[in-house]
């Protein structure tokens, strides 16, 4: 893909990364990815314990090369004077501080709002916690998982004869670090345009239940209008027929979605089947969902006597959304991908030699003004010398007291 030339829409945006796992890391990610400058403390002993998840080579996990992308990781010991110290006159020069501790943490290492505020005015402040910075369970300790739970989402996930189901990804604590950029660039512009005032919260709060909870469209008015309480459905979606996963020959999977009108009569034409596609009975939700059984079995019996290839030309022929079901070897040789930059091969130190490791690229696309992955996840410390010189002892200092920060 070609990069444009144009200085990228975050760059001379310095952002201070105080999280760990990944919500505020994914949101401290994104303004990395268009040019900010992100500074990442970790703790001297082992630092972000992303390092080790889903590592079995090697001294450093994938997940965090990919997370910490485009960041300098510097080690403080913020349980010290002289850490704390430090990292205020970090703070004191970045824009942004992103966060992802329990309510109050912040506040016991002098490091609060209030604090933050005093030496950087202008400074935007985002708060990622279980549960909010308010509240009654405030102070609960709360990773994606229990907040997936409690926002409803692990309720409807899954299998209706099994336990609660989960994505295969973190899905609370993205969604959370994309809310929590938002915040952020939402204060940036009304400061830059000039109508935010001396008084006006900086503070971005964002609870990882909420950011779950806003996604699960109209599950709380569906109970209030029509009594209506969502139940395990595996991989369908009540009134939304049909669509799911489909058998194809050789073992292989397609996803079809043929849930709107004009959909459904193409997708019945192009199965052959011209008595559903004619019957205007079937014109309307409600009507397919109490055939959905009956229309599943006829896409089934079609799919499963078709390769994966002809299934996705056939469908996309007759303009029927489907995909194939991707495994990874699939996504990182398929040709969308890397003709749109959403692969791309960086060299990592992996155990004790440079490997080419492919990563996922930048989200979204804005012409002339492209992200870019300038650096993988680094070294525990990598920067620390470079980033305590310019914030702390000054360029021409070795810093004495480094070994008391770090």
């Amino acid at each position: 893909m070609e990069i444009g030339t144009e200085t990228p829409p975050l760059s001379g945006i310095r952002v201070l990364e105080l999280g760990n796992f990944i919500a505020a890391p994914f949101a401290a990610r994104l303004f990395g990815d268009f040019g900010a400058e992100v500074i990442k403390i970790e703790r001297p002993q082992g630092g972000d314990e992303l390092r080790d998840w889903r590592k079995t080579r090697g001294e450093t996990s994938m997940l965090f090369r990919t997370m910490a992308r485009n960041k300098k990781s510097v080690t403080l010991d913020l349980r010290t004077d002289e850490g704390r110290e430090a990292a205020k006159k970090i703070a004191a020069k970045c824009d942004v501080v992103i966060e992802n501790f329990r309510p109050g943490t912040l506040e016991r290492w002098g490091l609060g709002p209030d604090v933050l505020k005093e030496l950087n005015p202008d400074v935007v402040i985002v708060r990622i916690s279980g549960y909010g910075q308010t509240g009654p369970y405030k102070d609960r300790a709360g990773f994606g998982s229990s907040a997936e739970s409690f926002a409803g989402l692990r309720y409807i996930t899954g299998e209706p004869d099994r336990p609660a189901g989960r994505a295969a990804a973190s899905m609370g604590d993205t969604v959370a670090g994309l809310y929590g950029v938002i915040g952020a660039l939402m204060l940036m512009l009304q400061r830059a345009s000039g109508r935010s005032s001396t008084t006006s919260s900086q503070v971005v709060d964002v609870a990882l239940y909420e950011g779950v909870f806003s996604l699960l469209e109209s599950l709380v008015p569906d109970y209030d209008a029509y009594g209506m309480v969502r139940q395990r459905t595996g991989g369908r979606l009540p009134g939304v027929v049909p669509t799911g996963s489909y058998p194809c020959e050789g073992g292989q999977e397609v996803v079809i979605g043929g849930n709107s009108n004009s959909v459904f009569v193409r997708l019945m034409n192009a199965i052959g089947r011209l008595d559903l596609a004619e019957d205007e009975s079937l014109l309307g939700t409600e009507a397919r969902g109490a055939r959905e059984e009956e229309l599943n079995d006829a896409i089934s019996r079609w799919t499963s006597e078709r390769s994966l290839a002809v299934v996705l030309k056939e469908l996309e022929t007759a303009g029927v959304p489907a995909a194939p079901v991707y495994d990874a070897p699939s996504i990182a040789e398929d040709q969308h991908y890397l003709a749109r930059g959403m692969i791309q091969t960086h060299k990592v130190m992996v155990e004790d030699s440079l490997e080419d490791i492919r990563f996922p690229g930048v989200v979204p696309k804005i012409p002339g003004h492209e992200g870019s992955v300038r650096w993988v996840g680094p070294e525990l410390g990598e920067h620390t010398e470079e980033v305590l010189k310019e914030f702390v002892y000054g360029d021409d200092s070795e810093g004495p007291e480094l070994k008391d920060v770090v």
